[in-house]
């Protein structure tokens, strides 16, 4: 964790941590890495961004895993797809998760910056991993693209 002040009063602290700019809020948003991908990218811990995978380890919800659909520096909080309460009207509603209490257990590697980041950090080369996409399924019906537009008969 970044070092936000000098002084070691929890009153200055938690100032500090409420006065914090951006760029180390965004640092202060890391989670540790799962074992596999410890040892696959040599990196311990990383910043939560959106699209990761992570499971929750502590509190209500531990042992659920789920993507980042959201990520809150204001509030130093992330939101996970599957981690929801329903509010007293019935609508589903995410519940904020601080980043210490979950592991990432996918990076998202779209970004090359991330990929630059683990690269700077163990020298090796980290290439994007192609996601599983299902092929769509199309039906051939007379008349159709896919068939040609001909409709025989």
């Amino acid at each position: 964790m970044p070092r936000l002040t000098a002084s070691r009063q929890p009153r200055k602290q938690r100032l500090a941590l409420l006065e914090a700019p951006l760029h180390v809020r965004q640092k202060l948003m890391a989670a540790p890495l799962s074992p596999e991908l410890r040892e696959k990218y040599g990196v311990r811990n990383m910043p939560v961004r959106k699209g990761d995978k992570v499971r929750i380890v502590r509190g209500d919800f531990k042992g659920r895993e789920g993507s980042v659909v959201k990520v809150d520096l204001r509030r130093l909080r992330i939101y996970v797809d599957g981690v929801t309460i329903k509010k007293l009207d019935g609508t589903p509603r995410f519940v904020p998760i601080h980043p210490s209490k979950v592991v990432i257990v996918s990076l998202s590697l779209k970004d090359k910056r991330r990929r630059a980041m683990i690269e700077r950090k163990t020298g090796a080369e980290v290439k994007e991993e192609a996601e599983t996409v299902k092929p769509e399924t199309t039906q051939e019906t007379p008349g159709s693209p896919a068939s040609g537009g001909v409709v025989s008969g």
